[in-house]
């Protein structure tokens, strides 16, 4: 019997969430100037999506407190897309003083995850999105949405595809045509991340989709090839694997940049990001945290320095 195989991609984009997501559930809290390190060798390594901090309450995220400040602080490079996670319509307003061009709005497909979150349903949550929309359109800002908890939920387990579509409507009554499917607890399958992402590009093809897996479980790397295989070419990954949901059980460690990195340069896939640099943004990551973290090519090297060594 023939067997079939997928079209891979030539490209897949990534974007960098380490200064936001990957830091906000450490306990030590990190000076400006060490994120502005991270920030400036992120950049030094080709990546050209970097999501730099969060403007939210510092009470709710302590590691976010300082945001505005690395705003000021940082360089900007032409070609680099640099956005921030808000919140609500203050967060937006501070994103734009801190002249951030781009923010994300994220909402929970969960009603109880929401609940726990913010004490709102979804859609209360998004009824407090219009306000923010229209002042970013008033001001020349983009808008990307987020559906955190799209495949599982810690109090409420399975997330049903309707419970996805209903939020995805929402966003996209608002304008919002770039959005992430979020692996907040770490619960996805690859078999799930197939389905969902074939659903939704199949289903709403104006949308640009994202795919943000977190590896609790150890199967993002399989989650990410078979997002791929559905058709999504844009992932989220933090260096050293660093992160996870303060408001989420058990939901530790987003997908290391560098792992993601070194699989699809493997499979023959681009980036246009130097893995030997990304790798060595991880490592000095993982000196600040002071920690190890669950990098695999941080622990193990990449296929080829075996090569190498067992050459010579």
């Amino acid at each position: 019997m023939n067997k079939t195989y997928p079209d891979w991609p030539q490209r897949i984009r990534i974007c960098e969430v380490g200064l936001r997501d990957g830091l906000q559930n450490e306990k030590r809290l990190f000076s400006v100037e060490e994120k502005l390190r991270l920030l400036n060798a992120l950049v030094a390594s080709g990546i050209k999506v970097i999501e730099i901090g969060a403007f939210v309450h510092p009470k709710a995220v302590p590691a976010m407190a300082e945001t505005d400040q690395l705003c000021r602080q940082m360089r900007k490079l032409s070609g680099v897309e640099y956005r921030a996670l808000v919140a609500n319509l203050k967060g937006v307003e501070r994103a734009h003083q801190a002249d951030i061009t781009k923010v994300k709005l994220t909402v929970s497909a969960s009603e109880a995850h929401c609940r726990s979150n913010l004490n709102k349903t979804p859609t209360e949550i998004m009824e407090g999105f219009t306000n923010c929309v229209e002042y970013a359109g008033q001001n020349n800002m983009t808008v990307s949405g987020a559906i955190s908890t799209a495949f599982g939920c810690p109090f409420e387990g399975r997330v049903k595809v309707e419970q996805v579509e209903k939020i995805v409507h929402n966003f996209l009554q608002l304008g919002i045509t770039e959005l992430s499917l979020s692996d907040t607890t770490g619960m996805a399958n690859p078999k799930q991340a197939y389905e969902l992402g074939s659903h939704m590009i199949n289903n709403f093809p104006s949308v640009r989709w994202v795919m943000h897996f977190h590896n609790t479980r150890g199967m993002a790397l399989a989650n990410i090839v078979a997002g791929i295989q559905a058709g999504i070419t844009t992932f989220d990954g933090a260096f050293a694997g660093l992160g996870g949901c303060p408001f989420a059980p058990g939901a530790s460690g987003n997908v290391a940049t560098e792992d993601v990195i070194h699989m699809l340069h493997e499979m023959g896939i681009a980036t246009g990001i130097d893995l030997a640099a990304a790798m060595s943004t991880a490592r000095m990551a993982q000196e600040m945290v002071g920690h190890q973290t669950e990098s695999f090519v941080l622990k193990a090297g990449r296929c080829e320095d075996l090569v190498k060594y067992n050459d010579k």
